[in-house]
């Protein structure tokens, strides 16, 4: 999405990557497909381009590290170091004042236990590193649990969160450019199912405090890190109206998707696109209410789903990635819908992936 933007606006895109014959790499000029420790390959591909952007936080910081001797690489490394690893963002939110729920550093089987009586036996055991989409956590119920649920994860170093009884799931998408210019998407309002974002919906069903704190906690967080492109923050939005910080994304997120097909004047992807180049933010101002669902691999279990029975709705849209194989759980694309309201938005789009 970011190169379909790239292309819009007249530029000419290289990717670098494990693979070959990705999303990206189908429409790119230049598809570079080495590992991303081959360090010396990464030099070379920074020399051949004007900036370096990431699609997502598991490129190991090392590799930015050898891009950004050559070219400009935004964000900056220090910044995907801190949110490739639950512990240290953790930490860089607690000790510049931003809410998070309460968390102990986990290494072995005794300081779990330890925590478990510290934090409540209800909690969330998490990898401090390299996780997303619910991999790398498990659930701890009861004493029974905990053995079981270190064992899971392998023993490694890990966080132990205090499970949050919130009310529902939303994400501020931001943008900030090098002069500190931000902007933003307002509050988008998410569902989950099975830990993979299911539906989001824009604007959302809370109220304008709750609007303006989001804001303005992503705003802090921006500024904090000098960020430079696209960004969003997920939040619990407790019953008293209370938010916690439950992840930092620091690329366009999944949740903003819904900024793609035309809702908005300028799509998170195109903000990482001028702010990764230096042009002037654009409009975040969306032009009616939209709902996303995305598209899981399961779809395909039965073969190829129905498009035709989608493709004829005038408030839907199809946005497939291009990835070669449907797994179950994998994202492959999404539909969005537009409409007078949020929730009339939101119907529309769960019949529609009904219907395929």
């Amino acid at each position: 999405m970011l190169a379909i933007e790239a292309r819009k606006m007249g530029y000419r895109i290289a990717t670098y990557s494990p693979q070959t014959e990705t999303p990206t790499g189908q429409i790119a000029d230049v598809e570079i497909a080495s590992p991303y420790e081959d360090l010396d390959a990464v030099s070379e591909f920074a020399k051949s381009v004007e900036a370096v952007t990431f699609e997502f936080e598991n490129v190991p910081s090392k590799t930015i590290e050898a891009a950004a001797e050559f070219v400009q690489v935004h964000p900056k490394g220090e910044v995907l170091h801190i949110t490739q690893n639950r512990l240290r963002e953790k930490n860089f939110l607690s000790s510049n004042g931003f809410p998070v729920a309460a968390f102990r550093l986990i290494k072995t089987l005794d300081d779990l236990f330890l925590a478990v009586d510290e934090l409540g036996t209800r909690s969330i055991l998490k990898t401090a590193g390299f996780g997303y989409d619910g991999k790398g956590q498990s659930k701890i119920e009861s004493k029974s649990d905990v053995e079981a649920a270190f064992e899971k994860l392998g023993k490694n170093e890990c966080v132990l969160e205090a499970l949050i009884e919130f009310e529902k799931e939303v994400s501020v998408v931001c943008a900030r450019d090098a002069a500190g210019k931000f902007v933003h998407y307002g509050v988008i309002e998410n569902d989950h199912a099975n830990h993979i974002l299911d539906v989001s919906v824009a604007p959302p069903e809370v109220t304008e405090k709750v609007k303006t704190d989001a804001v303005e906690i992503a705003r802090g967080i921006a500024e904090k890190f000098d960020y430079v492109g696209t960004m969003c923050v997920e939040f619990f939005l407790l019953g008293d109206g209370s938010l916690i910080v439950n992840e930092i994304a620091p690329r366009p997120h999944n949740s903003g998707h819904l900024t793609f097909e035309s809702p908005c004047v300028t799509s998170q992807f195109e903000q990482q696109l001028r702010a990764v180049c230096g042009l002037p933010l654009g409009s975040t101002e969306f032009i009616r209410p939209v709902a996303m669902a995305n598209l899981l691999g399961d779809l395909w279990q039965n073969g190829e789903p129905r498009w035709s029975n989608v493709l004829g709705d005038k408030d839907i849209k199809l946005h497939l990635y291009g990835k070669r194989e449907a797994r179950k759980g994998r994202k492959m694309g999404h539909l969005t819908a537009h409409s007078d309201n949020a929730k009339l938005a939101r119907d529309l789009v769960l019949k529609a992936r009904g219907r395929l």
